[in-house]
């Protein structure tokens, strides 16, 4: 082994071990690292949210620069990827989520904070049970933080509590945390969603169709052709047929004893507006709380074929234009269609 290797071996430990110091010393300093981080990417797009699906002609538009910008590592879409030139600042995040869902971290952390790591896909429920964990609110202070305050000019409601780690300090209130909410919404989204993109696609089905895709997809090279399959399912009027919105109704029924239960063929017989078996088009509301590169993927689908898809075990994806092929992809690599 060579004395070069095992010298940038020692150095990215000690990053490790100086990284994780401070993030449990001084959580403001991670907090402002992945603002300054979250502000790149969203520098580098245009003003307003672009938007190449369009639903009035049933048709999906290929730009090419927004194709650029998309697969760029500088878009939102790309920041969950692993980036290799900024190795260091990838490491840092991975400790800071690491130690922000160590049980023993909030009992023990410094006193200008803890932090609250809210997971791409979760539901409200979630969410709320995230900030009450750390913060030790009980049902009722639960209740309120998912409850939006009358004439609120925000939605707070499902699909609209962002992601990523919040900043927040021992004693904060349901209705504190809330606004903390409401305001990375407003800065992740809304600011971004004008009345031009909304004539085009509205919120609500924007924010639904990025909670089907962020609950699909194996990752961000999925999003888009995952978009784009449900577009075209749109298009022909077909059911979309999405197993996420079993496990959303599921769990509905369950009330809260598993948030995303896995789901059984006799659920696609299960009577629920979010059943995307036996209704046609869209569930009335988003089914989780998506990304912002799962809403630019809902906005900006992938130009395919596809009417089916699934993943192998290893997460491979495989789409298909009929059903017969899917069966054949299925049969395949499982031994058995469905």
């Amino acid at each position: 082994m060579s004395r070069v290797f095992m010298k940038k071996v020692l150095i990215g430990a000690l990053y490790v071990i100086v990284s994780a110091g401070v993030i449990f010393s001084f959580p403001a300093i991670l907090i402002f690292n992945i603002q300054n981080a979250h502000e790149r990417a969203l520098s580098a797009m245009e003003e307003q949210f672009p938007v190449t699906v369009d639903p009035k002609n049933k048709i999906i538009v290929e730009n090419e620069q927004v194709n650029t910008f998309l697969e760029s590592s500088n878009s939102p879409l790309q920041a969950s990827v692993w980036n290799v030139g900024n190795i260091f600042g990838d490491i840092f995040m991975w400790i800071a989520v690491t130690i922000a869902d160590a049980p023993w971290y909030q009992s023990i952390a410094a006193s200008d904070g803890r932090l609250v790591n809210i997971t791409p896909g979760m539901r409200k429920e979630q969410v709320a049970g995230a900030f009450a964990k750390v913060l030790a609110w009980n049902n009722q202070q639960k209740k309120e933080f998912l409850t939006a305050l009358p004439n609120s000019t925000l939605p707070l409601t499902e699909g609209s509590f962002s992601s990523g780690i919040y900043l927040v300090t021992k004693g904060t209130m349901p209705l504190e945390a809330q606004s903390l909410v409401n305001g990375r919404f407003y800065e992740n989204i809304l600011s971004r969603y004008g009345p031009e993109t909304a004539e085009i696609v509205s919120l609500n089905q924007a924010l639904t169709i990025a909670s089907l895709i962020e609950r699909e997809a194996g990752g961000p090279n999925d999003m888009r052709i995952i978009s784009g399959i449900i577009w075209n399912r749109l298009f022909i009027d077909m059911n979309l047929q999405i197993d996420a919105t079993l496990q959303y109704a599921k769990a509905n029924s369950l009330g809260g004893a598993n948030w995303w239960p896995k789901p059984i063929p006799s659920d696609r017989f299960r009577k629920s507006p979010y059943n995307t078996y036996l209704n046609k088009g869209l569930p009335p509301t988003p089914i989780a709380n998506p990304s912002v590169a799962s809403v630019l993927a809902a906005l900006n689908p992938k130009n395919t074929s596809c009417l089916f898809y699934f993943h192998d075990s290893a997460g491979r994806f495989y789409c298909s234009d009929t059903y017969d092929e899917h069966v054949a992809l299925l049969k395949k690599y499982y031994g058995r269609g469905k």
